[in-house]
C-alpha cells in the first residue's frame, strides 16, 4: 500500500496543516519510534501525536488518500513487534488519556486509549473499584495497547483477560466510518449500514467455520493468538471481543468501555521455595485447587539478577531463604483476612504433604507485598539486565499449556535449549500454565538467529502436542503471526484473512500483523541487522564493564519502565513533558542509532542529539530503577564531552564549570555579587548576558565562607570533606556537621589543600569537561591517600559531590584507581546511620520542640538507596516523627533549574510532587533536604526554608 517514503515533507506539511496535534517526521523521531520492546526495528513514515479523536480521524483520512498505512501506538512496550512498521504512527499516550465516564451502578468505566493502567486505577480507587488486568508494565501500559494485545496479567485465574473485561469499543474504520462495537441483539436496531454489514459478515463466517473453530482453537484460558473468532458464536453477540487482540489491524480505538471489579479488602502472599525447578512446576496444579488469585514463578536466574539490582536487592534478601532453584509466589485475596490466613495455613500443610516442609516465607504486610510485586512485574526486564551481547530473547515468550502438562512441558523445553547449546530463563504465570521463557541468544549473530527459528518451530510443535496456545499473553505481531497456519490450520488462517479484509479491505491498518506476515527471522526487520556495527569513537569514560559505550546503550531493550508515572525518581523530565524524546528510552534509542551510524555522520554531536539529551537532569534514577541498568546520567556526561569538543563552551557553562576554581575568592566580594538578587535590573542583565533566569534567585555568596580548621577531637578519625557549595554558600552546614561529629566522639580532620581548595570535579563533569574533572579527582585522591591508608572514613555533606567519588570516579579513572576512595567515602547521615547500626554511635540528643520533619531525598541519595539513612538519623532526635516525601527530582538538578531555557520545565518537575508536598506540610514542621539545589528549589517554589540533616542534629545536641 505504501507510496510515500519515510520522512516525506509533503505529507508532513499536509498533516501539520490539518491536525491540532504534533507532526514529527524528522530522522531522530522516526528512529525513536522504530523500535518497541521486541527484537525488531522498522522506520516509520512519520509520527503524529493527536490531541483529539478528530485529529485521529483526520490523520487516517489523509493516510488513506496518500496510500500510507496507519499504526496505533501507546507506550510501545510490545514484546512481539506489534507497534513497529513502515506506517504513519499515531501516538495516543500523550493526549488521548482521559477517563471519560465512570458508572459505579453498572460497574463500568469508559476511557480513551492512551490512559495508563496504574493511572486509571488510581482514579478508580476512591470508589472501591479497580481494573484488575494487572499486566507487568502497569505503570506505563495503556488501555488501548492492552485491548489491542488482549493482555492478561498475574491474576487472570481470578479475573480473566482483556477479552472478558472489555464491554465496548468505539473505533474509526479504514473507510473513515465510526462505529461503536458493543452487545447487540438479533435485529441490529439503529445500526449503520456499515456496522450492520460487519455484523452479518461475521455471523456468516462463524456459521461456516463453527466446526473448524471448535476443533482448532485451543481451550486454554491464555489464548490470545489470531482474531477471537470463537467469540462470534456467543449471544448476545459483541463484536468488541473481535477487536480485542486485533493489534490495531481492524480499526483505530477512540473509546473503550471496561468492566470494573471491586477491590478486595485484603491480600496475603506466601513465597513457596523449591530446591528443583521441576518440582515447582509439578506442584502448581495442586496449589491452584486452594483458590489463589495468583501463582507466579520466579526462577534462580531472576533471583540472582535481582540481587544485583539496588532497587530489588533488599526485597530479595527478605523474601528468599537459602538458594532455591524456583519460587512460587502464591496470593490469596478477599474480604475476610482471617480466612485468607487460613488459606495460607492450608498451603503450608499442602507443601508439607507434597514433601516440602518449612518451605514458605509469608508476606502479610502490604508494604512487603508491594515490593514483591515490583520485583515480579519487572521480571522480564530483570532478565534483560545481563551484560554482553547475549540476552534472553522473546519469541516463545508466553506459550500456554494445560497445568497437568506444565512440568513436562518445561522439562522438554529445557532439553530443547540444551540441544541447541543455549540456556533459558523462566518466570511468571504458573497459575494458568503461561510461563515467560526466554532462551539466551545473541541477535547480532546470524547463527543464533538461525537457532531462534529452530527453537521456535520445535517449541511450538510441543505446545500443539499439549493442545496449548503459542500466544498466551503478548499476542502475535511480527514474531508469531507466521506460525498461525501450523497452530490453527489453513481454514482458520483463511478465516482470519476474511476478518481482516472485511474490516480493512485495502490493508490500511498495521499490515503484516496476524495475517499475511513476513518471516519472523527476517533480519532486515531486526534491530541488529547483518551490517550493524559501532562507529569508531574514542570515549572519555571507561565503558569496559559493558564491552563499550554502544553496548552500554544497548542495555535499553525499550521495556519503557522509564515512562512510569509512579512517585519514583525515573524519569522526571518525561513526567513533566510526556514526550518520547525526553524519556530515558528515547535518549538511549537516539544514542544507539547515532553510535551505529544509522542517523548519518556526526549525529552524536548534532543539534538534534543535543535537543534529545537536553532535559536529562542527571538524576541517576535510571541507574537504580531501570531494570536493565541503563545509566543515562553517565551517558550524558560522555555525550557532553564530545559535544563540547566540537562546539565549545558558552560563558555560562564556563562560569559554572570553573566555580570551584574561584569560589574561595568570591567571599571577598560577597556584598557586591549578592546585589543581583536584590536589584531586578541586574537579574535582567544576567538573564540576557548569561542565560540565568531572572525568575530564579541565585545562591548567596557568604563573607563567612568555610575556612579550613585544625584537627580536633579524639577517637576514630573522620575526614570532613568541604564541598564548594556548602563551603561558599551555606558554611553553617559544615560547621553543624563538625560539631555533631565532635559531640559523637570522633576526631575530625580535613585534607590538606596544597594550594587551591580541593574539588570532586562535579561541576566540570556537568559541563562535559571530563579531562578537567579527572585532574581534580586525582588531586583529591592524592590529598586523601594518607587518611585512606589509615582506614579513615571520608564524610561529605552534598550528595552530588560525595557520591561522585563512588560513581563517576570509576568511569573517569578506572575501578582500580577509584576503588579505595569509593569504599571509604560516605555521606554524613550514611556514616552516622552505619555507626548506629553497629552500636558505635555515642550521640546524646534532646528534643527540639518540633514534632514532625518532612524529608525530601536528593536524587543521588535515592539512586544509591540512602534516603532511609537520613530518616534513621533524624529519628535519633527524641520526639521527632519523620515523614519521607514520595517524590521524583525536585527539578533544580544543579545548574539546570537556574537556566532561562529550563526554568519552566524545572518548575513543572518540582510541581509533580515535591513542592505541593512541602506546601501541604504543617507550618511548624521542619523541611529537611540534604541537596543544595533541593533546598534552593524548595525555597523558591514553596517559600519554605529547608535544612540539611546536620543542622537538625546540631539543634538537638545536648
Amino acid at each position: 500500500m505504501e507510496q510515500v517514503r519515510p520522512g516525506d515533507p509533503r505529507l508532513a506539511r499536509r498533516l501539520a496543516a490539518a491536525v491540532e496535534g504534533e507532526v514529527r517526521f524528522d530522522p531522530f523521531t522516526r528512529g525513536r519510534y522504530s523500535t518497541d520492546a521486541s527484537i525488531y526495528q522498522i522506520e516509520p513514515i512519520g509520527v503524529v501525536i493527536p490531541r483529539t479523536a478528530a485529529d485521529v480521524a483526520t490523520a487516517i483520512e489523509i493516510a488513506r488518500e496518500e496510500g500510507v498505512p496507519v499504526l496505533p501506538r501507546g507506550a510501545g512496550t510490545s514484546q512481539c513487534g506489534q507497534t513497529v512498521g513502515r506506517a504513519l504512527v499515531l501516538d495516543t499516550s500523550r493526549h488521548l488519556n482521559r477517563v471519560l465516564e465512570t458508572d459505579v451502578a453498572s460497574e463500568t468505566v469508559t476511557v480513551e486509549p492512551g490512559i495508563v493502567l496504574d493511572r486509571l486505577n488510581k482514579i478508580l480507587k476512591p470508589s472501591g473499584f479497580s481494573f484488575p488486568i494487572d499486566v507487568s508494565p502497569a505503570n506505563r501500559a495503556t488501555i488501548g495497547g492492552m485491548t489491542g494485545n488482549n493482555s492478561c496479567g498475574a491474576r487472570s485465574i481470578q479475573y480473566g483477560i482483556m477479552v472478558h473485561n472489555v464491554l465496548a469499543v468505539d473505533a474509526i474504520l479504514a473507510d473513515g466510518a465510526q462505529a461503536r462495537f458493543a452487545e447487540t441483539g438479533g435485529n441490529l436496531p439503529g445500526a449503520t449500514d456499515r456496522y450492520a454489514d460487519l455484523v452479518r459478515s461475521m455471523d456468516d463466517l462463524y456459521v461456516e467455520e463453527a466446526d473448524e473453530i471448535a476443533a482448532r482453537i485451543p481451550k486454554v484460558l491464555r489464548k490470545v493468538g489470531g482474531y477471537n473468532i470463537e467469540t462470534l458464536g456467543e449471544r448476545p453477540r459483541n463484536l468488541a471481543k473481535l477487536l480485542v487482540g486485533s493489534e490495531g489491524t481492524l480499526g483505530f480505538f477512540t473509546k473503550i468501555q471496561l468492566r470494573m471489579h471491586r477491590l478486595p479488602k485484603h491480600r496475603v502472599q506466601a513465597i513457596c521455595h523449591f530446591a528443583h525447578f521441576y518440582d515447582a512446576m509439578a506442584s502448581t496444579r495442586y496449589i491452584v485447587t486452594l483458590g489463589p488469585s495468583a501463582v507466579e514463578l520466579v526462577d534462580r536466574t531472576m533471583i540472582d539478577l535481582a540481587r544485583k539490582i539496588p532497587a530489588f536487592a533488599p526485597t530479595i534478601e527478605r523474601a528468599v531463604k537459602g538458594e532455591p532453584e524456583a519460587l512460587l509466589l502464591v496470593e490469596f485475596s478477599g474480604e475476610d483476612h482471617a480466612a485468607l490466613l487460613g488459606k495460607m495455613a492450608e498451603l503450608d500443610q499442602m507443601m508439607g504433604d507434597l514433601g516440602y516442609p518449612d518451605a514458605i516465607v509469608p508476606a502479610v504486610d502490604p508494604a512487603f507485598q508491594a515490593k514483591l510485586a515490583e520485583v515480579r512485574s519487572a521480571g522480564l526486564n530483570i532478565m534483560m539486565s545481563m551484560k554482553g551481547d547475549g540476552k534472553p530473547v522473546s519469541f516463545i515468550e508466553d506459550c500456554a499449556v494445560p497445568l497437568d502438562d506444565l512440568a513436562d512441558y518445561t522439562q522438554r523445553l529445557t532439553d530443547l535449549f540444551g540441544r541447541n547449546g543455549v540456556e533459558g530463563t523462566w518466570y511468571a504465570h504458573a497459575s494458568v500454565g503461561c510461563l515467560h521463557v526466554r532462551p539466551v541468544l545473541n541477535m547480532k549473530d546470524g547463527e543464533d538467529v538461525a537457532k531462534m527459528r529452530r527453537i521456535a518451530e520445535e517449541a511450538f510443535a510441543i505446545v500443539r502436542e499439549y493442545k496449548g496456545a503459542h500466544s498466551g499473553e503478548h499476542g502475535d505481531g511480527l514474531v508469531r503471526s507466521e506460525f498461525h497456519e501450523a497452530m490453527f490450520g489453513p481454514r482458520i488462517v483463511r478465516a482470519f484473512e476474511r476478518v481482516k479484509d472485511t474490516f480493512d479491505p485495502d490493508g490500511l491498518f498495521n499490515p503484516g500483523k496476524i495475517v499475511r506476515p513476513q518471516r519472523m527471522d527476517d533480519r532486515s526487520l531486526m534491530r541488529y541487522r547483518p551490517d550493524y556495527q559501532a562507529l569508531p569513537l574514542e570515549t572519555a569514560l571507561d565503558w569496559s564493564e559493558w564491552g563499550g559505550f554502544l553496548n552500554a546503550v544497548e542495555m535499553c531493550n525499550n521495556n519503557g519502565t522509564c515512562r512510569k508515572s509512579d512517585p519514583g525518581v525515573m524519569c522526571p523530565s518525561f513526567r513533566a513533558t510526556e514526550d518520547e524524546q525526553d524519556v530515558t528510552r528515547g535518549r538511549a534509542n537516539s544514542l544507539r542509532l547515532a553510535l551505529s551510524g544509522q542517523l548519518g555522520p556526526n549525529a552524536l554531536t548534532s543539534d538534534a542529539m543535543k535537543a534529545t539529551m537536553d532535559l536529562c537532569v542527571g538524576c541517576k534514577g535510571c541507574k537504580r530503577e531501570c531494570p536493565t541498568g541503563v545509566d543515562m546520567a553517565r551517558m550524558k556526561l560522555e555525550f557532553l564531552h564530545h559535544w563540547q569538543r566540537r562546539h565549545g563552551l558558552t560563558v555560562r557553562q564556563r562560569l559554572v564549570a570553573y566555580l570551584p576554581r574561584y569560589a574561595h575568592l568570591a567571599r571577598h566580594f560577597a556584598a557586591i555579587l549578592n546585589l543581583r538578587n536584590r536589584v531586578p535590573a541586574l537579574a535582567a542583565l544576567g538573564e540576557r548576558a548569561l542565560g540565568l533566569s531572572r525568575r530564579r534567585s541565585l545562591p548567596a555568596w557568604r563573607a563567612d565562607a568555610w575556612r579550613p580548621m585544625a584537627a580536633e577531637g579524639e577517637g576514630a578519625e573522620v575526614v570532613l570533606l568541604a564541598d564548594t557549595f556548602n563551603g561558599s554558600f551555606e558554611p553553617e552546614n559544615l560547621r553543624a556537621a563538625r560539631r555533631v561529629l565532635l559531640a559523637a566522639g570522633y576526631r575530625v580532620v580535613e585534607p590538606p589543600r596544597n594550594g587551591r581548595p580541593l574539588c570532586c570535579g562535579r561541576t566540570f563533569l556537568a559541563a562535559g569537561l571530563i579531562d578537567e574533572a579527572r585532574v581534580e579527582a586525582r588531586r583529591l585522591i592524592a590529598a586523601l591517600a594518607p587518611f585512606l591508608a589509615r582506614g579513615a572514613k571520608i564524610v561529605g555533606l552534598e550528595p552530588s559531590c560525595l557520591l561522585t567519588l563512588r560513581d563517576e570516579y570509576a568511569g573517569m579513572l578506572g575501578k582500580e584507581e577509584a576503588t579505595g576512595l569509593a569504599r571509604s567515602a560516605m555521606l554524613f547521615e550514611e556514616f552516622l546511620a552505619a555507626e548506629q547500626r553497629t552500636g558505635r554511635l555515642n550521640l546524646a540528643l534532646r528534643p527540639i520542640g518540633v514534632g514532625e520533619a518532612y524529608l525530601h531525598g536528593h536524587c543521588h541519595q535515592k539512586a544509591f538507596g540512602l534516603v532511609p539513612d537520613v530518616a534513621t538519623v533524624l529519628g535519633l532526635v527524641p520526639g521527632l516523627t519523620v515523614k519521607t516525601i514520595e517524590a521524583t527530582c525536585c527539578g533544580m538538578a544543579g545548574a539546570f533549574g537556574y537556566e532561562v531555557e529550563h526554568f519552566d520545565v524545572a518548575m513543572r518537575i518540582g510541581e509533580l510532587s515535591v513542592l505541593p508536598a512541602v506546601r501541604a506540610a504543617p507550618p511548624e514542621a521542619l523541611i529537611v533536604a540534604d541537596g543544595t539545589s533541593c533546598r534552593h528549589q524548595i525555597a523558591d517554589g514553596a517559600a519554605r526554608p529547608a535544612l540539611h540533616v546536620a543542622r537538625v542534629l546540631e539543634r538537638a545536641l545536648a
